[in-house]
């Protein structure tokens, strides 16, 4: 089997016996990437109220979620098999509560100035915040659902910039 990424293919995570490898960013120059993405989690409004009020058994769920979500996005490359670890210069977690429609949005922002992108970064850190607010909450309501992680946007290099478009992935 051909090196798919010396022939131009999409599949370059693939070494010339089609295995999965890292991808070789050696010769790409670094540039500024910044990359959001987002958490949506359904929970009855009581639940969503409580996290809103930080009226939990385990406390203020909002801060918690967002000092994890920081640490995931930092740890990513031990997480994603084939992920770069990347020098991150940037790492943000933010959280709106809809208490009425039983809602918790948790939107993350990285950046670096590297040779690859930070998308896997941004989703990790709202994965792993989201699930930080399942575990904080789980003693009041356990049917908690992650509905989705989606990457909103992407900034820098070779691909240029990305955009979800509006509406894509909203509520």
């Amino acid at each position: 089997m051909a090196d798919r990424a010396a022939q131009g293919s999409p599949l370059t995570h693939l070494d010339a016996q089609g295995r999965a490898r890292m991808v070789d960013v050696t010769d790409k120059q670094p540039t500024e990437r910044i990359a959001r993405a987002r958490a949506l989690l359904r929970m009855t409004p009581a639940t969503a109220r409580a996290v809103k009020i930080g009226n939990t058994p385990k406390g203020e769920v909002l801060g918690v979620a967002r000092i994890a979500g920081i640490q995931a996005a930092k740890r990513t490359a031990e997480l994603i098999p084939l992920a770069h670890p990347l020098a991150l210069t940037f790492v943000d977690v933010t959280a709106s509560v809809d208490a009425d429609n039983g809602l918790v949005e948790l939107v993350s922002e990285v950046r670096t100035v590297a040779r690859t992108g930070v998308e896997m970064e941004a989703m990790t850190a709202c994965a792993v915040a989201s699930l930080t607010v399942y575990d904080m909450v789980k003693g009041i309501e356990r049917g908690i659902e992650v509905e989705r992680v989606a990457l909103l946007e992407k900034r820098g290099g070779r691909g240029g910039e990305w955009r979800r478009e509006h509406g894509a992935s909203s509520r």
